[in-house]
């Protein structure tokens, strides 16, 4: 019996070295392929001056900053288009993960495209950065080990803005929302912020997204007891509503307009004398301050515009995974996934920034306001920064995650 067990025991350890040996040679034979890294964005469509080809330059620079090789090997970059269809970038996020050796994908910019990649990487062991998708499921219900969130989401559009404000003295609110899944979780998550600061939200109206006219929803907005109208919307819905508001002279002084889910592009497209004193909230702007300056600098210089939040994100993402890369010694996704959590995220815009067991990149947030005409001194001096907004105050708290990576205090 004895000697029976001693055999067992021996077969044990031999099958243990044998799979140690397996793991270390499959390890080092991943390392002699060199480092790919792939941007998934919108390229020509109503994301695209916000993502696309800027997402593309940004993760470019990441890689000529580090150096272009980690490992001893030239790092191999490559990108597509998405156009905004699920089952395109979920083929081309499959065919480089599976075929063509795409470590990381970048940006994606569309949530519905990025909840398909998600799970896709998290089955093949790869590595996924959302710097323009924004849905805050990614790290909450949808959240996985293999992706992380670095710039702005649903939540922290929702949440950080209405609280800060209400706070201040903005207690009543008016709601103009999408009718869709997107508009109404913006309205849920901003209503929970308004009541917890001590607000209350006075009515609402829904329009249907894409919508040309909002007279009759602003009108409504703008007779109603709300002291802030706040628009629950994005992209071309929000240009178009702070377009007829300004238009149709509505609020007047007696109330404000808040954007929530206002980006650069948007305000740009818009120009300053129709989105002057808008007020909205973002993780980026290219004038906080010389280091930022320095960077949209370089980048102005190689694309003729400023970089939005996607693009700041992006360039992010990819310089901290190749620091991780070079750290760990290897580009093992799980042993690189908890290297980028045991380092802190240092770059033109980072300083000590940690990542957090759901992904979600733990950044400081602005609350911001569009300029005048006359307060701006050139083309793309669009902001000026009204507060500066706790990383802990900007993101879901953890006590609300239902991410499962998340441990619940017994």
């Amino acid at each position: 019996m004895r000697s029976m067990t001693r055999h067992c025991s021996r077969l044990a350890a031999a099958a243990a070295a044998v799979a140690a040996m397996t793991t270390g040679l499959a390890g080092h034979a991943a390392d002699t392929d060199p480092v790919k890294i792939g941007v998934l964005t919108d390229m020509t469509g109503f994301l695209s001056s916000s993502l696309g080809p800027g997402s593309v330059d940004a993760a470019r620079m990441a890689i000529e900053d580090f150096g272009g090789q980690v490992l001893g090997k030239k790092i191999e970059f490559v990108s597509a288009d998405h156009q905004n269809k699920p089952d395109v970038g979920l083929a081309t996020a499959r065919k480089w993960y599976e075929s063509d050796g795409v470590d990381v994908i970048a940006d994606v910019g569309n949530s519905a495209v990025g909840l398909g990649v998600q799970e896709l990487a998290k089955d093949k062991k790869k590595l996924v950065f959302y710097s323009g998708a924004s849905s805050s499921i990614f790290t909450d219900k949808a959240c996985s080990p293999y992706g992380t969130q670095w710039s702005h989401d649903t939540y922290m559009f929702a949440s950080a803005l209405p609280a800060k404000l209400t706070r201040a003295g903005d207690k009543t609110w008016y709601f103009v929302t999408a009718d869709f899944a997107f508009g109404q979780a913006l309205e849920a998550d901003a209503t929970r912020a308004i009541n917890g600061a001590g607000g209350k939200v006075v009515g609402s109206v829904r329009h249907p997204p894409n919508s040309t006219d909002f007279s009759s929803f602003l009108m409504q907005a703008s007779s109603s007891k709300g002291s802030v109208v706040a628009l629950a919307n994005a992209i071309t819905d929000t240009t178009n509503s702070i377009k007829q508001w300004n238009e149709f002279q509505m609020g007047g002084k007696s109330q404000k307009l808040v954007a929530l889910t206002l980006l650069l592009n948007d305000v740009r497209a818009l120009g300053l004398p129709v989105a002057q004193g808008t007020v909205f909230s973002t993780v980026f702007y290219w004038d906080l301050d010389d280091k930022t300056r320095s960077f949209s600098k370089r980048f102005f210089e190689r694309n003729r515009f400023m970089p939005a939040e996607a693009h700041a994100g992006t360039y992010s993402a990819v310089l901290h995974y190749l620091q991780a890369v070079k750290a760990a010694g290897t580009k093992d996704a799980d042993v690189v996934r908890v290297k980028m959590r045991e380092l802190p995220v240092n770059d033109f815009y980072s300083d000590g920034v940690r990542i957090r067991e759901d992904g979600r990149v733990m950044r400081q947030t602005y609350i911001a306001q569009v300029k005048t005409p006359a307060e701006s001194k050139g083309p793309w001096d669009l902001y000026k920064i009204l507060e500066t907004v706790p990383a802990d105050q900007s993101w879901r708290p953890l006590a609300e995650s239902q991410c499962p990576l998340v441990k619940k205090p017994a």
